[in-house]
């Protein structure tokens, strides 16, 4: 991933670096594991913990000769060890090391996913509880509908990122899986005891029953998840990118002191952090149909995933990562306009309560069909400027006769805050947040 998207955590989780102590780290486990199974000297694996150093620019030099980065490593990796070398690898496939350490990385850059995603639920929930009654126009078709809250607009949004979050740890322990069962998975060359001490050392399960490697619908459904927060994250941002048009300005992303908009046009306020996040998550349905090609391998393995993964893994993290903390701090920095909701709210002249007006006429002892044509006939007439909706009503015999001095009543945005609390009980109740909220 290019550095502009790359935060420097995840950068070093993903690194040449990284990824070779990693190896390193399950050599020395299944080293120590195979010690306590009697089957290599004591003191084995300590020596090689003591003495092994690597050299990531003399593994490549190896490897453009070798065409082969395992083969490569512990050559270099050998050459500072002493009689412990002929130890090193004992047993044990190149999958055996590589598929083990990817689990580690993936244990690892979770674990920072995972934060920053606390801190954008947190951030959403804020503004849920802030704006619990700010009442604004709900959209269908980008057409006014009728009042909510942008509340319950930011709860929904942190129940969705909640549901992302929940996915994602189940996938990264379904990856929490290594293996060292040797070239086919039979487990000829070392015991199973070896392969499940070795892991438990490593905090890792063992593949089942593996075939050369560990089985690819785990990393395909990780990255499905990745490619669910990511479509969440583009909701929001893509949300805020419309509440921030000139025509609607209810919402604006933080705009810094000293940030400029437009080259051509000084008055430029734009959203292009919602942006940048609306366009990155596009990649990862990509990203989401590659780990999914790569399930189908050739019999016990070929190495049509190792390429797809050595890109898709790495980025769809460092971009997850990046999303999610730009995300958080748009929102953490988000201006939310009050005054300007309700003014939109009343745009239309009261037309959003149409069905509220449907409802008390039907409950008046009016026939629905014959409510309904009331209602969009005055409807339909507001739309064209010819008076306003409720002055329209009000001037109807049937309406007025009908509902009299309670057709006001219908006007009236409480209305619609009535189970706005409950909500807020259950929804927060699922988020296992307090729900003292009334």
């Amino acid at each position: 991933m290019i550095a502009r998207y790359t935060r420097p955590e995840m950068a070093r989780l993903w690194s040449d670096e990284a990824r070779f102590t990693r190896w390193l780290a399950v050599e020395v486990a299944a080293t120590r594991a195979q010690e306590a199974e009697g089957l290599v000297p004591a003191g084995t694996a300590q020596a090689i913990a003591a003495h092994a150093r690597f050299d990531p620019a003399r593994i490549d030099a190896l490897e453009a000769t070798l065409h082969h980065d395992v083969i490569a490593f512990l050559t270099d990796v050998g050459a500072s060890l002493g009689e412990e070398k002929r130890f090193l690898h004992l047993g044990m496939t190149s999958s055996d090391l590589v598929d083990s350490a990817l689990a580690l990385a993936l244990v690892e850059a979770g674990r920072v996913l995972l934060g920053g995603i606390d801190r954008l639920e947190a951030a959403l929930l804020a503004l849920a509880l802030k704006h619990r009654r700010t009442v604004m126009v709900g959209r269908t078709h980008g057409v006014h509908a009728e009042p909510t809250t942008f509340g319950l607009k930011a709860l929904s949004w942190a129940t969705a990122i909640r549901r992302s979050r929940t996915g994602l740890e189940a996938a990264l322990q379904g990856c929490a899986v290594g293996k060292l069962s040797g070239a086919v998975g039979q487990a000829a060359h070392l015991p199973l005891a070896v392969e499940e001490r070795c892991l438990e050392a490593l905090g890792l399960a063992p593949e089942s029953v593996a075939t050369q490697v560990v089985a690819r619908d785990r990393h395909a459904r990780l990255v499905g998840a990745l490619a669910h927060m990511a479509a969440n994250h583009e909701r929001i941002a893509t949300e805020i990118r419309h509440l921030q048009r000139t025509e609607v300005r209810e919402l604006e992303e933080p705009f810094g002191k000293g940030q400029k908009g437009s080259s051509a046009m000084p008055h430029k306020r734009n959203p292009v952090v919602c942006e940048r996040i609306a366009g990155l998550a596009r990649l990862f349905r990509g990203y989401e149909v590659a780990a999914l090609e790569n399930v189908a391998l050739w019999h016990e393995r070929d190495i049509t995933h190792s390429s797809v993964e050595r890109v898709i893994l790495p980025d769809a993290f460092t971009l997850a990562d990046y999303m999610t903390e730009r995300l958080a701090w748009v929102l953490e920095g988000l201006t939310v306009d009050a005054a300007r909701m309700r003014a939109n709210l009343d745009l239309t002249g009261g037309l959003v309560y149409s069905q509220r007006v449907l409802l008390a006429l039907a409950a008046a002892g009016m026939s629905r069909e014959d409510a309904y044509a009331i209602v969009q006939d005055a409807a339909m007439a507001a739309w064209r400027g010819e008076g306003g909706f409720a002055e329209l009503l009000g001037a109807n015999p049937g309406a007025s006769a009908a509902l009299g001095a309670r057709l006001a009543a219908c006007f009236e945005p409480g209305f619609y805050l009535a189970q706005v609390d409950a909500l807020y009980e259950r929804a927060l109740r699922e988020l296992g947040a307090p729900v003292t909220v009334r």
